[in-house]
């Protein structure tokens, strides 16, 4: 494995050089916070704290879950999420040449997938180790709110767009056009991003998020099974999955669509994003200057 590069000391600037770097839709391109590993740079986006309505919101229709029900007010603090899903090539700088065992392989720009979420929490516990960062999945209210555009939100139903095409790959359009042996997954990028410069955040690979799946042991906002994860029992509760995929309906690629699955179970249509905690101020006109992170 290379030597990792340690120069942290690194600046808010636009990113000219990413090979993932795909789209061309003309938006305006908001710059990200770099962080290389092993020769592979990969950016995090700042997503500025607020409130916002979590769930059913009026733009879903008549498209909702139960468990998207009832919409209420949520309250994010500040933190950063990955500009892109992880890919196979950040996957392999951090855990090695060759151990990405994706399904559709020879795509290093194609999100990773076949992941865990327990694959997921060692692939961040090495970056970890490399960055000496405390990188980590996000929390479903987090996703959510960053699907949806953060304090820029336009009130889109999926994310970056009401037409699913313009921002996401799904069952009905990723036969269209062909990368890595299967042809399934795309390299990141390539679609339009959402109103906070991210991409991805509808299609492409399901994302886990940190959270148990907590819905079907609750009623009216109460736990109705006190105790609950319970011990010796947690191989049976599932984590919280967001944003759909390139195998699945345009309904999965809402941003108040939630889903999930065991912690140990591995598809090729599930990967993941990466998120970050901040202890900068909030104020945008700090984070979008010149900060080197310590």
């Amino acid at each position: 494995m290379k030597k990792i590069v340690k120069s942290l000391g690194f600046v808010l600037i636009v990113c000219y050089t990413t090979g993932c770097m795909q789209d061309k839709s003309g938006q305006e391109w908001i710059p990200g916070l770099p962080f290389t590993v092993n020769g592979e740079q990969f950016e995090m986006m700042v997503v500025e704290g607020g409130s916002f309505m979590m769930g059913c919101t009026k733009e879903q229709g008549n498209d909702c879950n139960f468990n998207e029900k009832p919409v209420h007010e949520e309250t994010v603090s500040t933190f950063y999420i990955g500009r892109y899903e992880v890919t196979q090539k950040l996957w392999n700088a951090v855990m090695g040449p060759g151990q990405s065992w994706s399904y559709n392989s020879d795509c290093e720009d194609c999100p990773v997938e076949r992941v865990s979420w327990k694959d997921a929490q060692e692939f961040i516990s090495k970056l970890n180790a490399l960055t000496e960062k405390t990188f980590r999945l996000p929390t479903e209210t987090e996703w959510e709110y960053a699907a949806r555009g953060g304090n820029r939100s336009k009130g889109y139903k999926y994310s970056g767009s009401n037409k699913v095409d313009e921002v996401a790959w799904y069952i009905e359009n990723y036969e269209k056009s062909k990368y890595g042996n299967r042809g399934t997954t795309h390299p990141v990028g390539m679609k339009k991003p959402n109103e906070l410069g991210i991409y991805d955040m509808s299609g492409n690979v399901w994302e886990w998020c940190d959270d148990w799946y907590t819905k079907e042991y609750e009623h009216d906002g109460k736990v109705i099974h006190q105790g609950w994860p319970f011990k010796g029992d947690r191989v049976f509760f599932r984590r919280i999955i967001r944003g759909g995929s390139w195998g699945g309906t345009a309904e999965g690629c809402r941003v108040s669509f939630c889903d999930y699955d065991v912690g140990d179970y591995r598809d090729e249509y599930g990967g993941f994003r990466l998120a970050l905690d901040v202890e900068l101020a909030s104020d945008s006109t700090e984070i979008s200057n010149n900060i080197d992170i310590q």
